[in-house]
């Protein structure tokens, strides 16, 4: 199927959105009576690519429904988490593919994730401090050896990624949610004197690492792109052939408690987030409770950053370890900071489980508590880079070398169903299935306009009925498919 149909596709449907300006009080109920519902639909072996139905449905009085039918059941009296919104990280990786774009090209990237009306709406972005994998080689921000920071400096950065950064953040409407994680501390504050391969933090250069944190986010605001927030160490678990260093939940309860909490607060950035943890969801449980049990480690932290990959192997991903620690610390947040589809091949850029694998992800993530979600690089090559240790990934979308265009994967459209309906502010809806065939998730928007997303990861196409209270249209949604129903 050519790229280039998909993008008419999804210019005609982008240019016929609109966005209602009203607001909603948490307060004000939701009723369906006398409202229309439009269907938006990807599926695979088809054309459609959030694509809106032709017709419009309505509700009518539903009855009890029997146990042969397949029924989702919204219930707009039981709301739960704010929802703060989607995107993806924005690496030198990307940064770079993005300048040897075209400057039609660029516009189209650009719009195509970050406009709300004509794209998909990313509404948050993440980024690395100083060099990760997805770079094209290794560096930091100061000289080898300058434990007091007074080398540092952002140079690098002005190149190709904050220029990206400052270009998605007009085209998000001049505000875009921006977080950063560290990957390794410089080699020199490492017990291995390396950046990659592990080791640690030694205990002489706690503060100063901390300190770093502090001059990057300032550094960064001179560039007018506010820093939201940081993660504390990127899979801090995980000892890498790239960029890496290892954190036990001890060491970083302590670094957090005695070192960067005080250090950012000392810096007058004590309003910045600062999340633990930004690693999978196997051990999420037992970090959370070593931190959050700590009451002077855990004043500082925001909430819980986590990834996906403790499925790599083929098991089935941990949602309940999510559930787990939102209901033993309600007061933190859960934020998904990053996935995405590993072992690149350019010949499988259509390859639809990749898509899937989002849509499940985010709506279990979402229903299990998660108030923000971001995908890994919003951009790279046709051969899954650049990436200094050919540690090669997909992304959502890809150049090609060849032609120059871009390539737009499932992965994109699945993710486009949640980020273009599902707004900042909305209010994750209590949604239920009959059946383990569909899977979904509701938000209320801060408009009055309530959003369902249904995915149908089955061989055959279902009929199914949507019950809001006992309002109810019957739907149909193609095998391999997901749907946002708006309402």
């Amino acid at each position: 199927m050519k790229y280039k149909i998909y993008l008419l596709i999804i210019a005609a449907f982008f240019a016929g959105c609109t966005t209602q300006k009203e607001t909603l009080s948490s307060n004000i109920e939701f009723s369906t009576k006398g409202k229309m519902i439009t269907v938006y639909t990807t599926a695979e072996g088809n054309d459609l690519r959030l694509s809106r139905n032709e017709t419009d449905l309505t509700f009518k009085k539903g009855s009890q429904p029997i146990e042969t039918e397949i029924s989702v059941f919204v219930n707009p009296n039981k709301k739960f988490q704010e929802f703060l919104g989607i995107g993806g990280a924005i690496t030198d990786a990307s940064a770079e593919v993005f300048a040897v774009l075209s400057h039609e090209k660029q516009q189209e990237l650009l719009t195509a994730y970050y406009d709300k009306d004509k794209g998909i709406g990313y509404s948050l972005a993440r980024t690395t401090i100083h060099s990760c994998d997805f770079s094209s080689g290794s560096y930091t921000y100061i000289k080898e050896g300058d434990k007091e920071l007074n080398s540092f400096s952002i140079d690098h950065d002005k190149r190709f990624r904050i220029p990206l950064i400052q270009k998605a953040t007009e085209t998000a409407g001049g505000s875009l949610l921006l977080y950063a994680s560290p990957w390794s501390p410089p080699a020199f504050m490492k017990t291995n004197k390396d950046m990659l391969h592990g080791g640690k933090l030694l205990p002489e250069y706690y503060d100063s690492w901390a300190m770093y944190y502090t001059k990057f986010i300032k550094a960064y605001e001179t560039e007018n792109l506010p820093i939201w927030g940081i993660t504390v160490q990127n899979e801090p678990m995980a000892v890498q052939t790239w960029e890496s260093s290892i954190f036990t939940a001890e060491e970083e309860r302590d670094f957090l408690k005695y070192h960067l909490g005080p250090v950012m607060e000392k810096e007058n950035l004590g309003d910045k987030k600062i999340l633990v943890w930004d690693h999978n969801r196997d051990l999420i449980t037992q970090r959370a409770n070593t931190i959050y049990d700590d009451p002077d480690a855990a004043k500082y932290a925001w909430g819980t950053a986590f990834h996906w990959y403790e499925s790599w192997t083929g098991a089935p991903q941990k949602y309940d370890n999510i559930a787990f620690v939102r209901e033993s610390y309600p007061d933190k947040k859960l934020f998904f900071t990053e996935g995405c589809a590993m072992s690149f091949d350019s010949t499988k850029y259509q390859f639809w489980g990749n898509g899937e694998r989002y849509g499940l992800s985010m709506i279990n993530d979402f229903n299990n508590g998660t108030v923000a979600w971001t995908d890994w690089n919003i951009l790279l090559d046709d051969k899954g880079g650049p990436n200094h240790v050919q540690n090669y990934c997909f992304a959502p979308v890809h150049l090609d070398g060849k032609t120059g265009d871009l390539i737009y994967t499932p992965s994109y459209y699945y993710i486009g169903h949640f980020s273009k309906f599902i707004r900042p502010n909305a209010r994750r809806i209590s949604t239920t299935t009959s059946r383990a065939t569909l899977s979904a998730t509701s938000f209320l928007n801060e408009n009055g306009r309530m959003v369902t997303v249904i995915m149908n990861q089955t061989d055959e196409a279902i009929d199914y009925g949507l019950y809001v209270e006992m309002e109810l249209v019957n739907i149909k949604i193609p095998a391999h498919a997901i749907q946002s129903i708006i309402y």
